[in-house]
């Protein structure tokens, strides 16, 4: 599946910034299961530079600098990708969970793609009893680690209510997980949290996700927006398996991966300073589209 991807982030401030500096992590991943083919970005007002580097998780990074005085900034991004991934059945036959804990920590590898360096907490997925407790549940002893992971995902998506105004990124895991409500970023976080409190390996990743409009109406341009899911270790034979607690979902086609990381720290698509001193407000607006 070939898709073209526009996402336009958009900031207006209360009085003019005299100075800004961004990073931005908006170009799409490229690994054996997605390939980018192009990708552009377009930012107004002119940066005076823009540097571009690879992260530790292996995300791009360009890094920009604003030194023209402005009351809005414009982040328009481009990308066509194209994505190939079957996710095994969430049934599948699979190594018992203790066995790949046992295999992550033995790892011996610290590159971004090992294992063991999503197994310890972090900001935003801190290790806590309760979550840990909860998680547990779904890991019965020498459960395959497939069966048992998908079964915390179907948990956390029948359990937590979807409240896109109940959260935002800085509400604590603990405040999430009593209340049971949030968005998909606290979904992932409190899986995430679980998954780690039982020592296995779990990645915070951000990107796209392809939405179907109601049947016989034309969907809406900008009405799609970025998505955040889970990435866990399955062992050394199955690898990275996506797990979408939002929608109780495995990660397959209509899934686009933009960063991953050990939480939403990580991958924030845009983050900065800024010199002002009033307040801003931000806007997203994300198109998915199927190329034909």
């Amino acid at each position: 599946m070939i898709y073209d991807i526009r996402h336009v982030t958009s900031y207006s401030y209360g009085s003019q910034v005299s100075f800004a500096r961004c990073s931005l992590r908006l170009t799409p991943l490229s690994d054996a299961h997605q390939k980018l083919i192009s990708h552009s970005i377009e930012i107004k007002p002119k940066p005076a530079t823009r540097t571009t580097r690879v992260d530790f998780f292996g995300i791009p990074t360009e890094s920009i600098v604003i030194e023209t005085p402005h009351k809005a900034l414009r982040i328009d991004s481009r990308s066509r990708v194209e994505v190939d991934r079957v996710p095994p059945p969430r049934d599948a036959g699979s190594s018992a969970w203790e066995s790949v804990r046992e295999a992550a920590l033995a790892c011996a590898s610290l590159d971004a793609h090992a294992p063991v360096g999503y197994v310890f907490p972090s900001a935003l997925a801190p290790i806590q009893s309760a979550v840990t407790r909860y998680a547990a549940k779904s890991f019965p002893p020498a459960r395959g680690i497939l069966a048992a992971t998908a079964d915390l995902m179907r948990r956390v998506h029948s359990e937590f209510r979807y409240d896109p105004k109940a959260t935002v990124i800085s509400t604590p895991l603990a405040e999430v997980f009593e209340k049971r409500h949030g968005v998909c970023q606290d979904f992932a976080h409190v899986m995430i949290a679980g998954l780690r409190g039982l020592g296995l390996p779990a990645a915070y990743v951000s990107g796209y996700l392809r939405t179907y409009p109601p049947a016989g109406q034309e969907r809406l341009q900008g009405a799609d927006a970025t998505h955040a899911w889970v990435s866990v270790w399955c062992g050394n034979e199955t690898g990275w398996v996506g797990f979408d607690p939002t929608n109780d979902l495995l990660v397959a086609n209509d899934h686009i991966v933009l960063a991953v990381g050990r939480d939403f720290s990580d991958v924030s698509p845009v983050d900065g300073v800024i010199v002002g001193s009033r307040r801003q407000k931000l806007s997203v607006a994300v198109d998915v589209i199927p190329v034909e």
